[in-house]
């Protein structure tokens, strides 16, 4: 099961960035170096609601392998189930929030040629890492950037001054969405692609990466992906490393099976877009339903996440 480094934070400065979006630089609370976190990488922030503490993902848009502070964005979430809302809100400098991270399930193939940034909204956040450590490094980048309107475009700024061959769309002023189809097409086959974004976004540049033959091809999700109607089956859960067996009924998780049995489990969205309950696996047949993994990770069948994929076998065996 996946470990959790968690420390406390204390809320050094925050900075208005575009309407709805504000930076949060974070530092150790305790004075102590930050863990170095590459290009792609999101750390949990623990929020203290009056209803209860709410754990939510954001990635990381500072420099890679800064240790002196984190620097998260945080869009105002028109749909907010109370985090945004309460960063934007409440959220001031001085308070101290609990961390945990960093992770990383958005990595940079650093060896890739040339390279494709995409980004629509808030997704800027990790794309942003990105083209600061690509541009430390000399790499040929292109970028494209969407935003419902110019006045909504977070960072647009230092994207503009770290990639010279730099897309800005705005929905508002091309009357809709973005043609990525006709932005992908003019890309090398052996581009290195990454894109962070709304769900709608994420999918067509999926679709469209297939089409063209663009293999090297990486999505960040915020919200997991569309689910399929029928509820997961049942199956026996064997820990190999403890011996242990857990029976799963069909329509319960196997995380939630697990802690039922007290076992520990590290874990956190519970919606298989945060990569802390990445568990290895040994057997078995996995009906994957996160919004972490690869298509070739799926399909290599060695890794899952236990909060929300399920079992196609009657039995599956984990590393734990």
């Amino acid at each position: 099961m996946s470990t959790t480094d968690t420390f406390e934070a204390l809320v050094r400065r925050m900075t208005w960035e575009a309407d709805g979006v504000l930076s949060v630089d974070l530092e150790r609370a305790d004075g102590q170096p930050l863990p170095a976190a590459e290009a792609g990488a999101h750390v949990e922030l623990t929020l203290p609601l009056p209803a209860g503490a709410l754990a939510r993902s954001y990635s990381l848009c500072g420099t890679p392998g800064e240790t002196r502070h984190y620097r998260v964005g945080v869009g105002l979430d028109r749909a907010s189930r109370g985090g945004s809302r309460w960063v934007h809100e409440h959220l001031r400098p001085g308070q101290r929030l609990k961390v945990a991270g960093p992770h990383n399930h958005f990595k940079l193939n650093e060896a890739a040629p040339q390279f494709a940034l995409l980004a629509g909204g808030i997704g800027v956040t990790p794309i942003l890492a990105m083209a600061r450590r690509l541009a430390a490094l000399g790499k040929p980048v292109r970028l494209f950037y969407a935003a419902r309107n110019r006045a909504s475009a977070a960072f647009a700024a230092d994207l503009a001054a770290l990639v010279p061959n730099l897309t800005l769309h705005f929905d508002d002023q091309a009357g809709g969405p973005p043609d990525l189809a006709a932005w992908l097409a003019t890309l090398p086959k052996d581009t290195g692609c990454y894109c962070c974004g709304p769900a709608p976004m994420l999918d067509a540049f999926e679709a469209h990466c297939t089409t063209l033959g663009l293999a090297d091809a990486h999505v960040e999700r915020f919200t997991p992906p569309a689910q399929p109607a029928e509820a997961t089956g049942a199956c026996t859960v064997e820990l190999k490393r403890s011996g242990k067996q857990v029976t799963v009924p069909a329509g319960t998780s196997i995380l939630q099976a697990l802690l039922d049995a007290g076992i520990d489990v590290a874990y956190s969205c519970m919606e298989g877009v945060c990569g802390t309950c990445e568990t290895r696996v040994l057997e078995g047949d996995i009906d994957h339903r996160d919004g972490v993994l690869s298509p070739a990770e799926r399909a290599a069948g060695k890794l899952m996440m236990v909060c929300v994929s399920g079992c196609k076998s009657p039995r599956l065996v984990l590393d734990a």
